[in-house]
């Protein structure tokens, strides 16, 4: 075989390193702020929910799409693929938050009030 032909057979370890440091950074952001849960970010809401909650729903979907993105090896895949599943994702994460903190937020304002009625 010509040297010129040779395939040559790149290292991913410093793909690998860099998703593994980006990636334990979010976690300890979340397992910090999930300790010390700072009283700013707690008494504060946004949208019927603390600001502490928004910030690990916000690094969880981070850490979702950077896992996909990374061992899904979307990165070398077409524009309209990535979007597809991503947009697709965001779309069903964003619907089905939605959904939990609209019935959550009703179940709480029922029993904060005392109020039950089992009348269908």
């Amino acid at each position: 075989m010509a040297h010129g032909t040779a395939h040559h057979h790149e290292s991913n370890t410093k793909k690998i390193w860099t998703v593994f440091v980006i990636l334990s950074i979010v976690t300890l952001i979340e397992v910090v702020l999930g300790i010390f849960k700072p009283e700013f970010l707690t008494r504060t809401s946004f949208l019927s929910m603390s600001l502490l909650n928004w910030i690990f729903i916000i690094l969880t979907i981070y850490k979702a799409y950077y896992i996909a993105w990374s061992f899904m090896h979307l990165e070398g895949e077409t524009k309209g693929l990535r979007r597809a599943i991503v947009w697709t994702s965001v779309f069903l994460i964003s619907y089905l938050i939605f959904i939990l903190l609209t019935e959550g937020d009703y179940i709480y304002e029922v029993f904060k009030s005392n109020h039950v009625a089992w009348d269908f």
